[in-house]
C-alpha cells in the first residue's frame, strides 16, 4: 500500500505540475485570441468591444494568482469554457468528439503492433538463426526508422491519392447518418485501414525488438535447459517457460507505450484528416484558441500519466519481489 501511495502522491503532483505549466505557457506569450482576431479583423472591428468579447469567451480577469485558482478549479470541475475556434460549442464537448476517434485508432493500432510485435519476437528469438530470425526484425526496423509522418505521406500518396483504394480523410462518409449500423460501421473502418496501418508500422519494430532480447535472456536460463531436457514439446517451451518469464519486463513498456500512443499520432490525424485530437490540436493553434489547446494537451498528459500508473500496478501484480520489497 505504502509503494501504492507514494506513486498515486507522484502522479498528482506531475499532473499539478503539468495543468501550472499549461496554464503559465498561453499567457507568457505575447497578445491573446482576442487580440488575434481583432487584428485579423483589419479595422473592421471597434477596439471598444474587446472586453465585451473577452467576457463571451470567459477570459477572466484578476491578478495571475487568482486567474490560476479560477483555471484549477475548472480543470477540476470539468468546466473549462467555450471553444473560440468553434464557439459556442463547450472545449468538454469537443473533447467528447475528438478524444473517442483518437482512442479507437489508438487501441487497434497499437494493441495490434504490440501483439504482432510480440509474437514475432518470440518467433524471433526461439529460432534464431533461421530466416524468420534474419529477415523480420530488420525489415521491421527499416520500416519503423522512418518518421511517421513520412510513411503516412507514403501510404497516403500511393493508396489514397494514386490508386484510389482508400479515402483521404474523415472517419467516415460524411454523407452517412452515423449510428451503430453496418452501414456506417463498415465505413468508420474503410476509412481507418491507412491510418491504422501507419500506426502498426511505426511501432511494431519497438515490440519485436524488447520481445526478443528479453525472450534470448530467458532462454539461457536453467529452468528452460531443463524444460529441454525432460522433453516437452516446442510449444509449451516457448509460451509456458520461456515468453511467461520474459514477458515481465515487455508489460513495462506495452502500458507506457499505450500513454505515448495518443500523442505520437499527431501527424497520422494530420495526413488524414482524421477528426481526432491531434488534427484538432493543429486547428486549434492556428485559430490560437488557447482553451481548447490546454484543454488538448492537458488530455494527453492525463492519458500518459494513467499509461504509467497502469504499468505501475501491472508490474507490482508480477513481480513478487516488488510487493515484498
Amino acid at each position: 500500500m505504502r509503494y501504492l501511495f507514494s506513486r498515486l502522491l507522484f502522479y498528482f503532483v506531475a499532473f499539478f505540475i503539468a495543468i501550472s505549466f499549461n496554464f503559465l505557457l498561453p499567457r507568457l506569450m505575447p497578445g491573446d485570441p482576442v487580440d488575434a482576431l481583432f487584428a485579423g479583423a483589419a479595422g473592421r472591428m471597434d477596439p471598444s468591444q474587446m472586453d465585451a468579447v473577452r467576457a463571451m469567451y470567459g477570459f477572466s480577469e484578476g491578478t495571475l494568482l487568482e486567474q490560476y485558482g479560477r483555471y484549477v478549479v475548472s480543470v477540476f470541475s470539468g468546466d473549462l469554457g467555450p471553444s473560440i475556434l468553434m464557439y459556442p460549442t463547450e472545449v468538454t464537448r469537443v473533447l467528447g468528439f475528438t478524444f473517442p476517434w483518437t482512442l479507437f485508432l489508438v487501441g487497434i493500432g497499437v494493441i495490434s503492433a504490440i501483439v504482432l510485435g510480440l509474437v514475432f519476437g518470440i518467433i524471433a528469438a526461439y529460432r534464431r538463426g533461421g530466416w524468420f530470425a534474419s529477415i523480420v526484425p530488420p525489415v521491421t526496423a527499416v520500416i519503423s526508422s522512418m518518421p511517421a509522418v513520412v510513411t503516412a505521406l507514403l501510404l497516403f500518396y500511393f493508396f489514397g491519392l494514386k490508386l484510389e483504394w482508400f479515402p483521404l480523410s474523415y472517419a467516415a462518409d460524411p454523407a452517412m447518418e452515423p449510428g451503430w449500423h453496418g452501414a456506417y460501421l463498415k465505413s468508420v473502418a474503410y476509412h481507418a485501414v491507412l491510418p491504422l496501418f501507419v500506426i502498426i508500422m511505426v511501432s511494431l519494430s519497438q515490440w519485436v525488438m524488447v520481445m526478443r532480447n528479453s525472450m534470448i535472456n530467458v532462454l539461457g536460463e536453467d529452468m528452460v535447459t531443463m524444460a529441454e531436457a525432460k522433453g516437452l514439446s516446442t510449444s509449451r517451451i516457448m509460451l509456458r517457460y520461456a515468453a511467461r518469464n520474459a514477458v515481465l519486463p515487455v508489460v513495462t513498456s506495452v502500458a507506457m507505450g499505450l500513454g505515448f500512443a495518443v500523442a505520437g499520432q499527431i501527424f497520422i490525424e494530420i495526413v488524414f484528416n482524421y477528426p481526432g485530437v491531434g488534427n484538432t490540436l493543429l486547428k486549434a493553434i492556428n485559430a490560437r484558441d488557447y482553451p481548447l489547446v490546454q484543454a488538448l494537451l492537458l488530455l494527453i498528459v492525463l492519458f500518459v500519466l494513467i499509461g504509467n500508473f497502469i504499468a505501475d500496478l501491472t508490474y507490482l501484480w508480477l513481480d513478487p519481489r516488488l510487493r515484498k520489497s
